[in-house]
């Protein structure tokens, strides 16, 4: 037997523990939770219990079972509390029945201690002094002991024990929007952040502080000593391991309540709807135009709100793709996904950290509006704030037109699943550009001319054109002087094959259907070479 409850009369211990009476049990052993008079140097007057009832019993019945599973006893109860309580009155009763002693105190111990750590209940407290505070009850509670001493401690105050390893949310709750109710909406919420990166990391771990109870972190990237000065959620020594695994288990150490789920995985058309499906909010934080489309067609035939942002050097935008009929998205304002590596990245046009996390910032707070309905959402517009002039300005997104007709977005999905699918390798590989040149290709460096002179590309015979220099040309541009012939086998090169990849993609829908890109840009050519 197990049973869980919240009650707002008085609770009777002997009425409770004869539910448990079992002739085949012979030991027991129980748990009673009294209303004091005294906390942390105020005078207490009287308590205020409040709950989200329906997470409550089922999170409360789930450590019943856990209990009964780990300690092998015959029967467990738990009944919680809620509303007004005078001193003196008992707050919360816990009730362990089983075949030996030892089995019942530890049993004992573990469901008081879960229950005060997981369970969305909260007490308000009102002193002597007439001020009052909302206090978060999972701060009362420490992981509970397997050793045979463990009954010595049944009837310590919750509040004896270190406060400091469990969150507290009492700020958070003392606004009025937010409470008790509010905080159980969040520990309730799920939320996918796509890239643990500059954006990624502030949305983590302000979402983690904040309780979020779900967050899925999809990132399939290693982490590098250049990311550091942004990324600030990882140490130097971290360098090589995968971000996801990383990222989980700082925010596992910040906030051990959340539920955290590592997809470390890149985001594509395969797999991308399985990863979304079982989150109510997706949050972008990716560095590259494909991820960020594929994430806005997904989510709008999902049906799932999406927050989107994008920087560039001190500027950035903020975007939130609603998926409600009539509501604008990425789309209605860039038909096409711009291609990666047209526009540069981080990496090419380098950036502050403080900037990634500014427009981070805003994505949690965004998602905390959403996940909490507070006023201020962002509609149907684009935030931009130039962070070196620290100019804001928003623009009006109007749903446009071949949306409207509603299957446009999932069309375009559709076809960029298949195309991408289809699409031949734009990319190849070289043991050394004499090899790519003896193939017949003519090799062109896009990267800008302050990289070239740093770094020459290691080969004889290497044509450079500057990545916008050559686009010009591709869309045939009069003024230019070195036109690439249609019928051309090209080579394009860059730093990390980024760039090239996009300046590639662009060629092939201009018709030149033999350019390809250096995978891995000139960096990984030069890694494989003999030291």
């Amino acid at each position: 037997m197990r049973t869980f409850r919240l009650c707002d009369a008085p609770l009777d211990p002997l009425a409770l523990r004869n539910e448990l009476t079992d002739p085949a049990c012979g030991g027991y052993a129980s748990f009673e939770g009294w209303v004091r008079d005294h906390n942390e140097g105020q005078r207490v007057t009287r308590l205020e219990y409040e709950a989200f009832a329906p997470l409550a019993v089922q999170e409360g019945e789930r450590v019943l079972a856990e209990a009964i599973e780990r300690f092998g006893v015959e029967h467990a109860a738990c009944v919680h509390r809620i509303g007004d309580l005078a001193i003196g009155d008992m707050a919360v009763w816990v009730g362990v029945s089983s075949r030996h002693r030892h089995e019942a105190f530890l049993a004992c111990r573990y469901i008081i201690d879960e229950v005060k750590h997981r369970l969305p209940i909260w007490k308000k407290e009102h002193y002597e002094s007439g001020h009052s505070g909302w206090v978060n009850c999972e701060r009362c509670a420490v992981p509970a002991r397997d050793d045979a001493h463990a009954h010595d401690h049944a009837h310590e105050h919750a509040h004896a024990h270190a406060r400091s390893l469990v969150p507290d949310y009492s700020r958070q709750m003392a606004l009025t929007e937010v409470g008790a109710a509010g905080q159980a909406r969040l520990r309730a919420s799920r939320v996918l952040v796509v890239g643990a990166g500059g954006l990624g990391v502030p949305v983590l771990t302000y979402l983690a502080g904040a309780g979020v109870g779900r967050l899925g972190i999809v990132d399939g990237d290693r982490l590098e000593p250049s990311n550091l000065h942004r990324q600030t959620l990882y140490a130097l020594a971290d360098v090589g391991q995968p971000k996801a695994e990383l990222a989980a288990a700082r925010l596992r150490a910040l906030n051990p309540d959340v539920d955290v789920h590592v997809h470390a995985v890149r985001l594509d058309a395969i797999n991308g709807a399985a990863l979304i499906e079982p989150y109510e909010l997706v949050i972008d934080c990716t560095d590259n135009f494909s991820s960020k489309f594929l994430l806005n067609d997904l989510c709008v035939r999902l049906g799932k709100p999406a927050i989107f942002s994008s920087i560039y050097q001190y500027e950035g935008q903020l975007q939130v793709v609603r998926a409600a009929p009539g509501t604008a998205c990425l789309r209605c304002i860039w038909p096409d996904a711009t291609r990666d590596g047209l526009v540069g990245n981080c990496a090419e046009a380098g950036v502050l950290g403080p900037v990634p996390g500014v427009f981070g910032s805003l994505q949690a707070l965004e998602a905390l509006k959403i996940l909490l309905n507070l006023p201020g959402q962002l509609g149907d517009e684009l935030l931009m704030l130039d962070l070196a002039t620290l100019a804001i300005s928003r623009i009006r997104a109007r749903r446009a037109a071949p949306c409207s007709a509603g299957p446009c977005v999932r069309a375009a999905a559709a076809r960029e699943t298949e195309a991408a699918l289809a699409a031949p390798a734009l990319e190849l590989s070289f043991a050394t550009l004499a090899a790519a040149l003896e193939e017949g290709f003519e090799l062109i460096d896009v990267r800008e001319p302050h990289e070239v002179a740093q770094a020459a590309a290691p080969a004889a015979r290497v044509r450079h054109i500057p990545l916008q220099q050559l686009l010009r040309i591709a869309r045939g541009a009069p003024q230019e002087r070195e036109p690439l012939e249609g019928s051309g086998k090209y080579l394009l090169l860059c730093a990390t094959g980024r760039r090239s990849l996009g300046a590639a993609e662009e060629l092939r829908a201009r018709g030149f259907q033999c350019a390809y890109s250096l995978q891995g840009g000139i960096s990984a050519l030069r890694a494989r070479l003999p030291a």
